[in-house]
């Protein structure tokens, strides 16, 4: 049963549509800024990404990921580590296009596009001025 900070860091994250998605390149880190679609009950942070950039690459080679979700207005930040995969779900895909991705493809059928799905081990976050953070073990399996 998913403990009530858990069930915070899900509201959270489902109100904020964009998150910097970091992904491991080598020695380095990289981090740019995706729309997310968080979805609980597949306990997934789903994104659709481009099978021509580095994600899909950065992901075979060390699917530890990072997630950091920001809403400056409401003095809201969570951060979520997890386990990245890439795969070429067309129904998901399907399922998740939207608006904003008509800026990058032709349609939910462009052969380019994948499905980069996190899965939430841990998560930090901060949801008032001056509240401590609160540490939450995220559950591996599906709520």
């Amino acid at each position: 049963m998913p403990s009530e900070d858990a069930n915070k860091v899900w509201d959270l994250i489902e109100r904020i549509p964009i998150c910097m998605l970091v992904t491991h390149d080598g020695d380095d880190v990289r981090c740019r800024p995706m729309v997310s679609f968080a979805r609980r009950d597949d306990h997934a942070v789903y994104f659709l990404t481009d099978a021509r950039r580095h994600n899909d690459e950065e992901v075979a080679r060390d699917p530890r990921a990072c997630l950091v979700f920001v809403d400056p207005a409401g003095q809201t930040f969570v951060s979520i580590s997890g386990q990245a995969t890439v795969s070429n779900d067309r129904t998901k895909i399907e399922e998740l296009w939207s608006l904003p991705a008509e800026a990058w493809w032709d349609g939910p059928d462009d052969p380019a596009i994948r499905l980069l799905a996190v899965t939430p081990k841990d998560a930090e976050f901060w949801d008032a001025p001056g509240r401590m953070v609160s540490y939450v073990k995220m559950a591996t399996a599906p709520v």
